[in-house]
C-alpha cells in the first residue's frame, strides 16, 4: 500500500468506533495506536535479542541495563515486554492488561512520550465498549515496518492523519503542519547560497523550529541536505552533502503532535539525539531552548491566533528591552506571528560565529498591519533598519489545507552577502490564470485536499530559487492570461529605507464665529461643563444642597446668555470681552469649565473668522482639520532644523502641503522616541502595490452589446411566461 492507502485504511477505524465515540475522540484512539504499531514494527527484528539481553544481564545480577538494551535494540529506546501486536491478539480475554504491559515495557524515554497521549484511559473505554480487540486487529493488518514504509513516508502518514482529525473537527490544521511542497520551497530559500559551505567536508549544522508540530519542516530540511528530495524511490534533487551532521531542535505546545514528533525522531536517529532536542511547552512564554543558537531556523506559526495565554510572560520580557526576545515591539494581542519571528531572531547565531538564515511563512498581516509607532511597525523597523530581511516571496493562494488566503515566505538573515546589503528582494510567485488553470510557479491539483487546490512542483520551485539567486530587479517571466501571453515582472529590489516613512501631524488654525442666538443658546444644555453644575458626588443633604445651588447657577447663566447681543462675532477675543462684561454686570464669576462650555455652545466653524489664539499668541489647532502626512525616508542622512524637523520633512511640507493650505503647520511636539526627530517613523511593505498590473476597462461598445443581449433574453423569457409578444 502507498501512504494514501495506508492513511485511508487506518482512518477506517472510525467506522468501528463511530457509534461509541464522538468525532473529537478519534484522534485519542487512532494517533497513539499508529505510533504503537510503528514502534512494534520498528523493534520487531531485534525484539528477541532485547529480551535475551535482559534475561542474560539480570541473571548476572545487573540492574542498570539501559545501555546494553539500547545497543541490542539498535535504537535509543527499547521494549522489554514479551508482547507484540500478534501476541496481544492471541490472548483476547486479557487484551487490556497485556496492552498496558506492552506499553509499560518501553524504555523510560519512550514512555514519557507515550504518556502525552493519555492512552490508558482510552484503553479502558475501548475495552468497556468491546472494541479493543477489533481496533487492535485492524492496526495489526497494517505493516509499518521501515522496509515497507520509510521514514519520510511515515512522516507524511502522521501528517495526513492529523489533517483528517482537524478537518473532522473543523479546526485549523495549518497550526500543525505545512504542505510538503511549500516546505520544500521554504527549505530551498533558507539554504540558498549555503550549498557550497555545506558540501565542504563533514559539515555540522543545527536546525530549529519553534512550533515544530509533527516535525515535518525539520525532517525535510535534514533530508534536503543528507539524502536529497525523493519521491517513490526516485531522486528528484540530489543531496547537498550525505556526510553532513544535521542536529534538529524544536518546541511544540500541542501534547499529541509533540509526542508524534518525538517518537518519529526516536525511530529515525539511532542515538536519539534529535528526539531529545524536541521540547514541550509554549515557545512564547516558556523558551525551553534559551541561550541556544542555530544555523537555520524555519517555522509556520499559527495565523491570526492570539497570544493571551502567554501575555504576562511576553510583556515582562518586552520590558527587558534588548535583554529579552521581544524588545523591539509587541504586535496586537490578536495575532502573534511576529512574536515567533522575534523569537527566532533571538536564537540566531552572532554573525561573528557564522550567523543564521531564517525562513518563516506568514499571512499578509505582518507586512502592513499597524501604523507608525505600533508594535507591528516597530518590529518591521527593527528588522529593516538592522538589514535582516533578505527577501519576501508571495505564494499562490489555495496552497494550504485549511485556508485559501495569500501567504508570504520571509527570508531573514544576519549575514547577507555584500551585493544584498541594504536591499530587499520582493518575488511575486503568485501569478495564476483562472482560464488556463496554470500558474507560473504552481499547478492545479487533480483532486483538492480541503482548501488546497494548488501545489508547487519541484521544477517550478527551482525557478523561484533561480529568481532569488540571480537577484535581478525587474526580472520577468511569460504567462498566459486570458488566452494571451504576457510578460510579467516577478522580482523587484528596493533599498531597506524604501519601506520606511516618517508620519507627521499637520495642523490648521481654529477659526470660529460666535453668536448668542436662541438656537445656539439651547445647545448649552448638552454641554458637559454646564450639566456638571447640577451634579454632585456628595451624599445625602450635602448632595441635595450642592445640586440645588448648581441648578440656580444654571438658571442665572441662561438669563445671562439671553442678555447678550444677537450679533455674529468673527473674533473670539472680541466675543469673550462682551461675555466677560455681561458676567461682571450680573455679578457672576464664570469658572473655566463653564466658560468653555458657553464658548463651545455659541460657536461654529467659519473659514472667514479670525484665528483663535492661546495666551501666548500662538494659533490654536482645529482638531477637525488635523491631518497626517507620510513622508518617505531618505536613503542617506537627514539633518534637522532648530525645531527638530528633518530636512526631508520640511521640503515635503513646503512642496506638497503649503501650496494647498498656506496656514498649515507641522506639530513639532510629536516626535519619534528613538531618534527624537519630529514625526513618527513607520515601516510597511505593501507588496501588491509593487506588482500591480493595470487592467483597462472593457470598451463601452462591448458592454452596451452585452446589456442589449441581456435585455433581449429577459424579454424573451417574459414572453414565454405571458404567452404574448413583448417589446
Amino acid at each position: 500500500m502507498n501512504h494514501s492507502e495506508i492513511v485511508s485504511f487506518i482512518w477506517g477505524v472510525a467506522d468501528l468506533i463511530r457509534d461509541t465515540f464522538k468525532r473529537g475522540k478519534y484522534q485519542d484512539i487512532i494517533l497513539p495506536l499508529t505510533v504503537l504499531r510503528r514502534l512494534d514494527c520498528v523493534l520487531a527484528p531485534t525484539k528477541e535479542k532485547v529480551l535475551a539481553t535482559q534475561a542474560k544481564l539480570r541473571g548476572k545480577g545487573l540492574q542498570n541495563l539501559e545501555r546494553d538494551l539500547r545497543t541490542a535494540s539498535g535504537f535509543a529506546f527499547y521494549n522489554t515486554s514479551r508482547y507484540d501486536f500478534e501476541k496481544l491478539l492471541a490472548d483476547a480475554p486479557h487484551l487490556a492488561a497485556n496492552l498496558r504491559n506492552f506499553i509499560a515495557g518501553f524504555s523510560v524515554n519512550m514512555r514519557e512520550v507515550l504518556e502525552k497521549f493519555d492512552f490508558d484511559n482510552t484503553i479502558s473505554k475501548l475495552d468497556e465498549a468491546g472494541l479493543l480487540f477489533q481496533v487492535l486487529e485492524r492496526f495489526k493488518k497494517v505493516d509499518l515496518h521501515p522496509d515497507k514504509i520509510d521514514n519520510p513516508t511515515m512522516g507524511t502518514i502522521f501528517e495526513e492523519l492529523i489533517r483528517k482529525f482537524n478537518e473532522a473537527l473543523n479546526e485549523n490544521p495549518g497550526e500543525h503542519f505545512t504542505p510538503r511542497d511549500v516546505v520544500h520551497l521554504m527549505v530551498d530559500m533558507m539554504l540558498a547560497g549555503d550549498e557550497s559551505k555545506i558540501r565542504s567536508g563533514k559539515a555540522i549544522r543545527t536546525v530549529y523550529d519553534p512550533c515544530c508540530g509533527s516535525g515535518g519542516m525539520l525532517l525535510i530540511t535534514k533530508e534536503h541536505i543528507t539524502i536529497g528530495v525523493r519521491k517513490n524511490g526516485d531522486v528528484l534533487k540530489p543531496a547537498i552533502n550525505p556526510a553532513a551532521e544535521i542536529h534538529l531542535f524544536g518546541q511544540e505546545v500541542n501534547p499529541e503532535t509533540w509526542a508524534v514528533s518525538k517518537s518519529d525522531l526516536f525511530m529515525k536517529e539511532p542515538t536519539g539525539r534529535d528526539a531529545d532536542n524536541i521540547t514541550f511547552g509554549s515557545t512564547l512564554s516558556n523558551d525551553r531552548l534559551a541561550n541556544k543558537y542555530f544555523d537555520y531556523l524555519i517555522a509556520n506559526p499559527p495565523y491570526g491566533k492570539d497570544w493571551k495565554r502567554d501575555e504576562d510572560a511576553v510583556r515582562a520580557e518586552h520590558e527587558r528591552g534588548k535583554a529579552g526576545r521581544f524588545g523591539p515591539g509587541l504586535p496586537r494581542i490578536s495575532d502573534g506571528q511576529l512574536l515567533f519571528l522575534l523569537h527566532m531572531l533571538a536564537h540566531a547565531k552572532d554573525p561573528k560565529d557564522g550567523g543564521s538564515r531564517i525562513a518563516i511563512i506568514m499571512n499578509g498581516s505582518p507586512l502592513f498591519t499597524g501604523d507608525a509607532g505600533s508594535g507591528e511597525s516597530e518590529i518591521r523597523r527593527f528588522i529593516l533598519e538592522n538589514d535582516l530581511l533578505e527577501a519576501l516571496i508571495a505564494l499562490p493562494e489555495q496552497l494550504f489545507y485549511n485556508t485559501g488566503i495569500a501567504t508570504y515566505i520571509w527570508v531573514v538573515t544576519n549575514r547577507k552577502i555584500p551585493a544584498r546589503r541594504g536591499k530587499v528582494q520582493l518575488i511575486d510567485a503568485s501569478y495564476f490564470d483562472q482560464d488556463s488553470k496554470q500558474g507560473l510557479f504552481c499547478v492545479l491539483m487533480r483532486k483538492s485536499l480541503g482548501d488546497k487546490r494548488r501545489e508547487i512542483p519541484l521544477d517550478r520551485a527551482q525557478d523561484v530559487l533561480k529568481i532569488l539567486d540571480e537577484f535581478k530587479d525587474g526580472d520577468t517571466r511569460t504567462i498566459t492570461i486570458d488566452g494571451k501571453k504576457e510578460q510579467v515582472i516577478v522580482s523587484h529590489i528596493f533599498p531597506t529605507t524604501h519601506f520606511g516613512f516618517r508620519k507627521i501631524t499637520v495642523e490648521r488654525p481654529l477659526r470660529l464665529n460666535f453668536q448668542a442666538s436662541p438656537e445656539r443658546i439651547q445647545r448649552i444644555e448638552e454641554e458637559k461643563g454646564f450639566q456638571a453644575l447640577a451634579q454632585s458626588k456628595k451624599r445625602g443633604a450635602a448632595k441635595a444642597k450642592e445640586e440645588a445651588e448648581g441648578r440656580k447657577e444654571q438658571e442665572i447663566i441662561r438669563k445671562l446668555l439671553g442678555t447678550l447681543p444677537d450679533t455674529l462675532f468673527k473674533d473670539r477675543d472680541e466675543f469673550e470681552h462682551v461675555l466677560d462684561a455681561a458676567a461682571k454686570k450680573a455679578d457672576l464669576k464664570l469658572a473655566a469649565p463653564v466658560k468653555k462650555a458657553i464658548l463651545s455652545a455659541l460657536s461654529e466653524r467659519d473659514e472667514t473668522a479670525a484665528i483663535c489664539r492661546d495666551t501666548k499668541g500662538n494659533p490654536e489647532p482645529d482638531p477637525e482639520l488635523r491631518d497626517t502626512e507620510s513622508v518617505p525616508l531618505p536613503s542617506v542622512g537627514d539633518p534637522v532644523d532648530n525645531d527638530g524637523v528633518p530636512k526631508s520633512v520640511r521640503e515635503f511640507f513646503e512642496r506638497e502641503v503649503k501650496p494647498h493650505v498656506p496656514d498649515a503647520w507641522i506639530d513639532t511636539k510629536k516626535r519619534d522616541e528613538k531618534d527624537d526627530k519630529v514625526g513618527l517613523i513607520g515601516y510597511e511593505i505593501n507588496f501588491n502595490r509593487y506588482f500591480y498590473r493595470y487592467t483597462p476597462p472593457r470598451p463601452l461598445e462591448e458592454i452596451e452589446s452585452d446589456i442589449r443581449n441581456i435585455e433581449q433574453d429577459i424579454m424573451r423569457m417574459l414572453s414565454e411566461v405571458t404567452g404574448s409578444s413583448i417589446g
